[in-house]
């Protein structure tokens, strides 16, 4: 059963504040988009990596929770990006995949791209798994 990302997952702070949008599009699949604003640009005119970090990190976290059951949260454990191209405007995807879902990590990839289809950074990362009731006791 596909899992429902909440409300509060597609639309927080920094993703209102970004301009952007996420999706889980299959189980273990999910997606972050926003268009490239002045805003979003670093002192060189090209999309600063914090926001290609955020949209990764956001994709993963929602593919991550498409695979969890019950009350499990995650939380970002390890994330490595690569930039492959520089990027000045339009708009781009992030696309994560579940490689392997653990019962205390959940791996996965993702792929930054422009509305042309190239690959604009890439990377690899662990998502820690939060059980929903943890006793004390």
């Amino acid at each position: 059963m596909l899992r429902r990302m909440s409300e509060d997952t597609r639309d927080f702070p920094l993703a209102r504040h970004l301009g952007m949008s996420t999706r889980v599009t299959a189980r273990g699949g999910a997606e972050a988009t926003l268009r490239v604003t002045d805003a979003l640009l670093n002192p060189h005119g090209s999309v600063h990596g914090a926001v290609l970090f955020a949209m990764v990190d956001t994709a993963m976290g929602a593919a991550t929770m498409s695979v969890l059951t019950g009350d499990s949260r995650c939380a970002s454990a390890d994330l490595q990006l690569r930039f492959c191209r520089p990027v000045f405007a339009g708009p781009l995807v992030a696309r994560a995949q579940v490689l392997r879902a653990g019962k205390r990590l959940v791996h996965l990839e993702a792929k930054v791209t422009d509305e042309e289809g190239h690959l604009v950074s890439f990377g690899t990362g662990a998502f820690a798994v939060i059980p929903g009731e943890i006793s004390t006791g």
